[in-house]
C-alpha cells in the first residue's frame, strides 16, 4: 500500500450533511433576527471550524453575538432540528473493506467534538477509526495541526498519509502539513474550485472512491 494512513472528512465527504447545517444556520440567524446570509454563502463555509464558520457568516458582529450564533446553531444541530443526513450511498461497506485490507483510518473535520461523537454514535462508526479530530480540539482548517496530531498520535510520517476531503480547506490543509490530497467532487466544493490545489486524484463518486484504492 502506498498509504498507510487514510484521514477522512466527514461533512460533504463521509455524510451528507448539506441541507442540515444551512438549516442549522438559517434557524440560528432566524433566533436572533439576524439576516440570513443564504444558502449558498453557507454552503462555503461548510468544512471550517463553527467559529470560524460564524466569524466569516457574520463579520463584524461583537464576539457575545457571535457565541450566541454558535451556541443557537449548536441547540439546532444537535437537538432540534429533523433535517436527515445520510451517510453517502456506500461508505459503510467501503469502510470496512478499507480496514479490513489493513489501511488505518481516520477523521479530521470541522465539526466540534460533542456533533462528532453524536454521528459517530448514529452511524455505529466509531470503532473503524483509530483517531479522529476535530476544529475544537485543536485548530480549524486550513491550518495543518490537526494533521500533525494525527500523525504523531498514529505514529506515521506525513508521507505515508492521504487526506481526502471534499472542501478547499481540507486540501489547503493537507498542503500544510506536506501531506498528499485525493478530492471528492460530490460535496459542497465544485472539481474545478479542488483542482486548484493538486489533489493526487479527484473522484465524483462513493464507488469511484473506493475505487481508486
Amino acid at each position: 500500500m502506498k498509504y498507510q494512513l487514510l484521514i477522512f472528512d466527514w461533512d460533504g465527504t463521509l455524510m451528507d450533511s448539506e441541507a442540515r447545517i444551512i438549516a442549522c444556520m438559517e434557524a440560528a440567524s432566524h433566533d436572533l433576527e439576524l439576516p440570513n446570509p443564504g444558502k449558498a454563502t453557507i454552503r462555503n463555509i461548510i468544512g471550517l471550524g463553527l467559529e470560524e464558520a460564524v466569524q466569516t457568516l457574520f463579520p463584524g458582529r461583537n464576539p457575545a453575538v457571535q457565541q450566541r450564533i454558535v451556541d443557537r446553531y449548536r441547540h439546532h444541530f444537535l437537538t432540534a432540528d429533523s433535517t436527515p443526513s445520510p451517510l453517502f450511498s456506500g461508505v459503510v461497506p467501503m469502510l470496512h473493506d478499507l480496514k479490513q485490507r489493513g489501511y488505518w483510518l481516520a477523521v479530521a473535520t470541522g465539526k466540534g467534538r460533542t456533533g462528532l461523537q453524536k454521528v459517530l454514535g448514529d452511524t455505529e462508526l466509531e470503532q473503524m477509526f483509530l483517531a479522529t479530530r476535530c476544529a475544537g480540539d485543536t485548530a480549524s482548517k486550513p491550518n495543518p495541526q490537526m494533521l500533525f496530531e494525527l500523525l504523531d498520535e498514529l505514529g506515521v510520517e506525513a508521507d505515508q498519509a492521504l487526506m481526502i476531503g471534499d472542501t478547499e480547506y481540507d486540501l489547503q490543509m493537507a498542503q500544510n502539513a506536506n501531506m498528499q490530497a485525493l478530492a471528492v467532487s460530490y460535496g459542497v466544493h465544485e472539481q474545478e474550485r479542488l483542482l486548484q490545489y493538486d489533489p493526487v486524484g479527484c473522484v465524483d463518486s462513493i464507488s469511484e472512491l473506493h475505487s481508486w484504492f
